[in-house]
């Protein structure tokens, strides 16, 4: 469910993103005085109406807002969104801020009401958004026309679709225990946790080859070869000399050749299906801290340190019960949602233009 000022709070970036494309000035220059805004601040288009939902017009303002909920990365590059994927952005957001409408407007037909206290509450916790009067004037100039009861109202619609929300799709999403065990129950293989093995490596690479992709390309020369095992050799030694996961890992900071290096040779947990079949094969007769001899792997001199290994296993109830009740919230909310976007249009009129 959207914050409360969510939608208002996005005017200001669909202002300042718009009011930069037309005034590319220093970042750092002082803002407008609130006096001169009307005068001198970059004027925005007029909205351009791009739906009619009962009457109600929707503007180009609104798409864009809605947009930038979908896709808020394009805030950071100047306001655009990728090409190949703008077309289907702003046809979800469409569909998006019809269904606010919609919603808005049944929960004014069953006359739901913002209590006054918790109105004031929101419009000064909008307020506290800004980092200075200025600023708040610019805004309420360039998204209210410099009224604070369009912008009261603003905040009011956007309270009103949350309550609507909260009513019938919110509160009617939750997920209880019994559910959510019921779930677990009928799907077990969606709770099989694979075997998977801890692992630090140190690896010794061709001289030609710059990371272990290349040496597995690599055929060695015997010459290369030769000086590649003597300085594994090496290598091992000072690895069966250690005691423990920091020393292995230090070590391999120090003398490993593969991109591992810079995490202390440690690939954390790998399943059992992703190891190398000859890695495998002598990890799984490892016992936890022990240090494997001298392997040849895909052209890499490799030794392994083994610091865990899971089993395959069932996850229990109680350990996947949070995101499990988590993401079926998560899903029986969407099919409400879209279930009452299907209800609210039957009966409406909506012109997209």
């Amino acid at each position: 469910m959207k914050s409360p000022l969510r939608e208002v709070l996005l005017c200001l970036a669909v202002s300042c993103t718009a009011a930069m494309a037309q005034n590319p000035a220093s970042p750092s220059r002082p803002a407008a005085s609130a006096s001169l805004v009307s005068a001198h601040a970059p004027a925005l288009p007029p909205p351009r109406p791009v739906a009619r939902v009962n009457g109600a017009v929707l503007t180009d303002r609104d798409l864009l807002r809605e947009m930038y909920t979908m896709f808020p990365y394009a805030k950071q590059h100047g306001g655009s969104f990728p090409r190949a994927m703008e077309a289907d952005i702003r046809r979800g957001a469409l569909k998006m801020i019809e269904f606010e409408e919609l919603a808005y407007q049944e929960a004014k037909r069953r006359q739901m009401t913002i209590a006054p206290e918790r109105l004031a509450a929101a419009e000064k916790q909008f307020r506290q958004q800004f980092g200075d009067e200025q600023q708040y004037e610019t805004f309420l100039q360039t998204e209210a026309g410099g009224s604070k009861q369009v912008l009261r109202s603003k905040i009011k619609r956007s309270l009103l679709i949350e309550d609507f929300l909260r009513a019938e799709v919110n509160q009617k999403s939750a997920v209880s225990v019994a559910e959510a065990k019921a779930f677990y129950l009928k799907h077990p293989e969606r709770f099989e946790v694979p075997e998977n093995y801890a692992l630090q490596t140190i690896s010794i690479l061709p001289p030609r080859a710059r990371n272990a992709q290349q040496a597995a390309a690599m055929q060695p020369a015997p010459e290369e070869l030769k000086q590649m095992r003597a300085r594994a050799e090496e290598a091992l030694q000072q690895a069966k000399a250690t005691q423990n996961y920091e020393e292995f890992g230090l070590l391999a900071e120090k003398i490993s050749e593969d991109d591992y290096r810079v995490m202390m040779g440690d690939h954390r947990a790998v399943k059992s299906a992703e190891l190398p079949p000859a890695i495998l094969l002598v990890v799984s007769k490892m016992r936890p801290g022990e240090v494997s001899g001298l392997l040849l792997v895909e052209g890499v001199f490799t030794i392994v340190r083994l610091n865990a290994h899971d089993p395959a296993r069932l996850q229990k109830f109680a350990e996947a019960e949070t995101v499990l009740r988590a993401q079926m919230q998560s899903s029986k909310a969407e099919r409400l949602r879209r279930e009452w976007d299907a209800r609210l249009r039957e009966k409406a009129q909506i012109e997209e233009l």
